[in-house]
């Protein structure tokens, strides 16, 4: 189990806790319950002789949807019956359904055995909800706590989603060199020797107080990070008092075992802010996504999804909850199993046919976990024009490296080769085209 330095001194106050309502955004502290979806979730926690005339729900006997079967692959039918669809098609929580929250902190718990769990609430105790996909709650986060000037930390090449969701905040996004490893302890480091750490708390400092990165697999790059590298970052973020928003939506997608210990599992003072998926092992088009963190940050976030979305489909959630409940945490983590050896297969054919077609005009790392694979490509400054013109020519498409910068018009050298889709014989077509392409080219 990881254990903190004695030099990363917490920045916690006399009491030992975390003064959380520095890191929040005006509009964040001011969000107030909803009085209306207090009193929805209170009905729904009453006994069924309980009337209420408060709710203005819709009566479900005019929905017309009645019933329904869904079967599945490794486990028994999920069936909904008249009762159990009357309460799938109505409003519910905004947290998330109380039984999904159950397991799924349960099995965060199991997975990552955060110290945080036995915290008390105000001392940043671990709690969870459930967003309309991660990119919900990236956004959500976001509001809660950048406001226009902030200086953020991030390794980029990124998410460009991250980038969309940060750029209109107006915030100062600071670049933290990274390589196939992840985001480089050195560099954060020296960018972060700018600040005193003793200066941090006063209020004209602009010291960051917001670190995100993509932990393991990450999109573009295909890069994880290091236990040693995850225990230096965290340790930098207890000197300079900054939050870690641990974004990790490949997580299941690790081809080695044992899984990488998590940031979240590292967090002795409630710092770390963690985005879960369920797209990339149950199914993208469900938008079912969790965050987990420090019960006053994940109750702010609750706020803001009682004004916005008021929550996740019901319907969705249901449905993964049965799967979830029937299968248990060991059939969960055996269909896990069954989706890593799929993408496991899959980055090794497109290895063997990088190695087939690429190897005099292209670099790249082999990827631990992810789906996609980060190319180099030799003698090209830049490959915006070369993807978005002449690969189209010639049948092939990848994502250009510049829409992974913070500054999207910088000149890139990469591309982004995903091999979630494509069948082996197809990624062995595809970058045979590429390899003439890029021979043409230089």
């Amino acid at each position: 189990m990881y254990q903190p330095s004695a030099t990363g001194a917490s920045r916690r106050d006399a009491k030992g806790v975390m003064k959380y309502t520095r890191f929040l955004t005006a509009a964040s502290a001011a969000r107030r319950p909803s009085p209306i979806r207090v009193l929805t979730e209170l009905q729904q926690r009453s006994p069924p002789t309980l009337i209420s005339l408060a709710g203005g729900a819709p009566n479900p006997d005019t929905f017309p949807f009645q019933s329904t079967t869904i079967e599945v692959k490794n486990g028994p039918p999920i069936t909904f019956n008249e009762t159990i669809m009357r309460r799938a098609l109505q409003y519910s929580a905004s947290s998330g359904l109380p039984e999904l929250l159950t397991w799924m902190k349960n099995l965060q718990k199991n997975l990552h055995n955060p110290p945080t769990v036995s915290y008390t609430p105000e001392n940043g105790q671990m709690d969870m909800c459930v967003t309309t996909g991660s990119q919900e709650g990236l956004c959500k986060v976001f509001e809660m706590l950048v406001n226009p000037g902030d200086n953020v930390l991030l390794d980029a090449p990124t998410y460009p989603g991250t980038l969309a969701a940060l750029q209109p905040l107006g915030c100062n996004i600071i670049n933290v060199p990274s390589d196939q490893h992840g985001m480089i302890p050195a560099a954060l480091r020296k960018i972060l020797s700018r600040w005193d750490p003793s200066e941090v708390h006063q209020p004209s400092s602009t010291a960051p107080r917001l670190l995100y990165t993509i932990p393991n697999g990450g999109n573009p790059t295909g890069a994880s990070m290091t236990t040693q590298r995850k225990q230096e970052v965290y340790e930098l973020a207890r000197l300079y008092d900054m939050l870690i928003i641990e974004d990790d939506p490949y997580y299941f997608l690790q081809f080695d075992k044992p899984w990488a210990p998590t940031f979240l599992s590292m967090d002795v003072d409630g710092r770390i802010i963690r985005t879960d998926s369920f797209s990339k092992i149950l199914s993208s088009g469900l938008r079912i996504g969790f965050l987990t963190g420090p019960k006053p940050l994940v109750d702010r976030v609750v706020l803001h999804i009682q004004a916005s979305t008021m929550h996740t489909s019901t319907f969705t959630q249901l449905m993964v909850s049965e799967l979830l409940h029937g299968w248990g945490q060991e059939g969960f983590l055996q269909h896990v199993d069954r989706v890593i050896e799929f993408y496991r297969k899959q980055r090794d054919a497109m290895i063997n046919s990088a190695n087939n077609w690429l190897k005099d005009v292209a670099d790249w790392h082999t990827p631990t976990a992810g789906m996609f694979l980060w190319i180099k490509l030799k003698g090209i400054a830049d490959t915006q024009q070369l993807i978005m013109k002449k690969a189209l020519e010639k049948e092939v498409l990848l994502v250009p490296g510049g829409v992974f910068l913070i500054n999207s018009g910088e000149p890139c050298p990469y591309v982004r080769a995903a091999f979630s889709l494509s069948t082996p014989e197809q990624m062995d077509e595809a970058l045979r085209r590429l390899s003439a392409l890029i021979r043409e080219a230089m």
